[in-house]
C-alpha cells in the first residue's frame, strides 16, 4: 500500500511561526508540547496544502503572523509512488484592499508553476483530519456534519469540490435575483436548470461515497487493529438523496427543477433557497449497537469518528493507490490503552504518514522508533529529548 509522505515542510509567517523548516520521513510524526505552543497551527498549515480553508476554516488573512508583512506561505515536498512533487500555497502580502479590508489573493504553485486555483492541489496531495472541535459533530447542527460528508466525498471524487463551488455560486445568483424582485422567467429557468443538474450530481456523489465507505468498514477483518473501534454505517440524508433511492438521476433533475420554480415566491420572501443539497445531513449509526451516533456516549462518538477516518484512508488507498496524510489533533486524549495501541497499529499497517499532537509524550511512548518525535515550543521545533 502506497501513501503520500511529506518529506520537507516550510512555513513562513504562518500563525506563530516566523520561519520553520522541518524534514521528515514516512513514519508517523508526533508533536508534543504545551497548549498554545503551535502544534495545531502546524497541522492547519498542512491542511492548507489542499483545496479549501483548512481544518479551522479560517479566513486567509487571519492565519498570517501578526508581526509579519501580512502575507504567509506554506510549502512542502511530497513523495508518493508517482515521484516527488513540490507544492505550495500562501497569501500575497500587500494584495490590495476593498473598502479598507485586505483582499484575499491565494497563490498556488506546483513544481514551480503558478496554478489558476487551489483545486489543482488535489491532484498531488491528499489529507484527512480529526480535531477536538469535531468531537461534538453529532450533537450540533447539520452544517458541520454536511461539511464532513462533503470532505469524505471529495477525498474519493475531486470533482465534487468544483460541483459544490458551482452550485453555491449559481444559488447565490438566484437568491439575489429573487430578493431584488427580478422575476425574469428565462434567466431564473437557466439558473434553476444548472442548480438541478449540479445538485443532483452532488447528491449522487455523496450517496456513492457513503456506500463505498460502508463497504470498506463492513469488510474489516475481525482481527484487524481497527476492530477496536466500532463499525459505523453512514448515509447522506436530504431531499435529492432520498429521491435518488426511488428514481433515476434525470428524473430527480426534472423534479428538483420544478420544485425550484414552484418555490420562487417563498424563496424570495426568505432570501434563501429552501430545498437542495445545501440542506442535507450526514446520518451515522453505531452498527454494532444499532444506535444513532447522537445517542451514543461521548467516548463512543469519538471512537466512531476515528473508525470513519481510518475507513476513509483505507478506501482512498484502495481506490487511488495512495493513503492520505492523517492530521490527528489531540487524538489520544480520550483513548484508553487498548484503543491507542489499535490506532497506532492501524496507522503502521496502512503505512500512512500521520501527524499527531498531544501535550503528554507518555501517551505516544509505545510507538518507540516507529515514529519521529518533535517538541513544539513557541513556534519552534526540536527533536524530543532521547528520541
Amino acid at each position: 500500500m502506497s501513501a503520500y509522505v511529506i518529506t520537507r515542510l516550510i512555513l513562513t509567517d504562518f500563525r506563530n511561526y516566523t520561519h520553520l523548516k522541518v524534514e521528515t520521513d514516512a513514519r508517523p510524526v508526533v508533536l508534543t508540547g504545551a497548549n498554545g505552543s503551535g502544534k495545531t497551527n502546524l497541522l492547519e498549515a498542512i491542511s492548507f496544502l489542499t483545496p479549501g480553508r483548512g481544518l479551522r476554516r479560517a479566513k486567509l488573512v487571519d492565519v498570517a503572523k501578526t508581526s509579519g508583512a501580512g502575507g504567509w506561505a506554506v510549502a512542502a515536498e511530497v513523495h508518493s509512488d508517482a515521484g516527488e512533487c513540490r507544492i505550495g500555497t500562501g497569501l500575497l502580502a500587500g494584495g490590495g484592499s476593498t473598502e479598507g479590508e485586505p483582499t484575499e489573493r491565494r497563490q498556488v504553485r506546483i513544481d514551480g508553476q503558478t496554478m489558476s486555483g487551489a483545486a489543482a492541489l488535489a491532484d498531488h496531495f491528499r489529507v484527512s483530519w480529526l480535531t477536538p472541535q469535531m468531537d461534538r459533530l453529532f450533537q450540533e447542527g447539520a452544517s458541520g456534519r454536511r461539511r464532513f460528508l462533503d470532505r469524505l466525498t471529495f477525498g474519493l471524487d475531486p470533482a465534487h469540490g468544483r460541483r459544490m463551488t458551482s452550485f453555491e455560486k449559481v444559488m447565490r445568483e438566484r437568491n439575489r435575483l429573487l430578493k431584488e424582485g427580478r422575476f425574469d422567467r428565462h434567466w431564473l429557468a437557466s439558473l434553476e436548470r444548472t442548480l438541478a443538474q449540479t445538485g443532483t450530481a452532488i447528491a449522487a456523489a455523496r450517496r456513492e461515497a457513503m456506500e463505498r465507505l460502508n463497504g470498506v468498514m463492513s469488510a474489516t477483518e475481525q482481527d484487524a487493529p481497527s476492530r477496536a473501534f466500532p463499525k459505523a454505517e453512514l448515509g447522506a440524508e436530504g431531499l435529492l438523496e432520498g429521491w435518488l433511492e426511488e428514481m433515476s438521476a434525470l428524473a430527480v433533475e426534472d423534479r428538483y427543477r420544478e420544485e425550484l420554480e414552484t418555490a420562487r415566491r417563498q424563496d424570495a420572501m426568505t432570501g434563501s433557497t429552501g430545498q437542495g443539497p445545501h440542506r442535507s445531513d450526514l446520518a451515522v449509526l453505531h452498527k454494532d449497537k444499532g444506535m444513532p451516533a447522537a445517542l451514543c456516549s461521548t467516548g463512543e462518538q469519538k471512537a466512531l469518528l476515528i473508525s470513519i477516518i481510518l475507513g476513509d484512508a483505507r478506501l482512498q488507498a484502495g481506490l487511488q493507490g495512495r493513503a492520505p496524510v492523517l492530521l490527528l489533533d489531540e487524538i489520544t486524549a480520550h483513548l484508553d490503552a487498548r484503543r491507542r495501541t489499535a490506532l497506532f497499529d492501524e496507522i503502521e499497517d496502512m503505512k500512512t504518514q500521520a501527524w499527531m499532537t498531544g501535550t503528554d509524550y507518555a501517551l505516544f511512548s509505545e510507538l518507540g522508533n516507529r515514529a519521529q518525535f518533535l517538541t513544539v515550543e513557541n513556534g519552534a521545533l526540536c527533536q524530543t529529548a532521547g528520541r
